[in-house]
């Protein structure tokens, strides 16, 4: 058993595919079969179920890979603790993002960040903050950017507010409230809205105000993409409740209007609230160096979890 039949069992797991895994791994598919079926004679155990449509983990592999996942991490840690006792950042960052973050210009961070550690690696992954959140606290993720409504706290994890802003109502511009310097909550009942699918946080953000404010409203568009929901909007479909800064620039079909008490959502910056890594660590303190120059003041620093 190595390293790299582990690498490659935790690859063929998480694409449920041979031939992704190899892609991933930058070797042939039929090497990183050959591999899989040594371990598998070690082990004198199936890991994987094959079919000609899919790939599927054994009672056997699923034990495996969660104890492959551990070592894997284990290496990479130790790696990553010699080259900081030379003062280096090296390993993979593994970062979470919500469609919809604005308090950080994400792109110019993951910049600066790597003009200051060209060692280290960066693997990005979009998801609601509900799933990001859950992926830090198994340690699937360093750090997460998420988006909450105002009475919402990140559980399990060390969290940082990093922004903070009220939504607005998205509507068409031939829209009958488009005109309208502010509305409220009342003045949105009975129409056709747009959101973020039942059940995550950024939905939960309208919810919470409509059902405080005894507003009823007819969800008829879900959609995971701020980008889906403001094409609804522009094609007169709907209407929605969204960030101010995700409607930059769609002025001519798409209007912001200021909506009176309307949902505040946070934007928090999430890492593991156990000892984060030294890739997390260095990418944390170019956060904070872009939060505190973007509000003028103090900035994020790893310290007490929101638990």
């Amino acid at each position: 058993m190595d390293f790299s039949q582990l690498r490659y069992v935790v690859a063929v797991a998480d694409s449920s595919s041979f031939t992704r895994a190899a892609e991933r791994c930058f070797v042939t598919q039929s090497a990183l079969s050959h591999q899989i079926a040594a371990l598998e004679r070690e082990l004198g155990q199936r890991l994987f179920v094959r079919s000609s449509r899919s790939v599927r983990e054994t009672e056997a592999g699923t034990a495996f890979v969660a104890r492959a996942r551990e070592a894997l991490r284990a290496i990479e840690g130790a790696k990553e603790d010699a080259a900081a006792t030379a003062g280096q950042v090296v390993g993979t960052l593994r970062l979470g993002v919500i469609p919809t973050v604005t308090a950080i210009d994400v792109p110019a961070v993951l910049a600066r960040f790597r003009a200051e550690h060209p060692s280290a690696r960066v693997e990005l992954r979009v998801g609601n903050s509900d799933a990001l959140v859950a992926d830090v606290r198994a340690g699937n993720l360093d750090v997460a950017f998420l988006g909450l409504r105002e009475d919402s706290l990140p559980r399990g994890v060390a969290a940082r507010e990093i922004g903070r802003e009220r939504l607005v109502a998205a509507v068409p511009a031939t829209h009958v409230l488009a005109s309208r310097s502010e509305i409220g909550l009342t003045e949105l009942a009975g129409m056709a809205f747009a959101d973020f699918p039942a059940g995550t946080s950024g939905r939960a953000q309208s919810d919470v105000a409509f059902v405080a404010a005894g507003v009823e409203r007819d969800v008829a568009f879900e959609a995971d993409s701020a980008e889906l929901l403001i094409a609804l909007v522009a094609a007169d479909l709907a209407v929605s409740l969204l960030a101010p800064a995700v409607l930059d620039g769609r002025q001519r079909d798409v209007i912001a209007v200021p909506v009176r008490e309307g949902p505040i959502r946070i934007e928090y910056v999430a890492w593991d609230s156990d000892v984060p890594r030294s890739v997390a660590r260095a990418f944390l303190r170019v956060v904070e160096a872009a939060t505190s120059t973007q509000r003028g003041g103090p900035g994020i620093a790893p310290g007490p979890a929101s638990q």
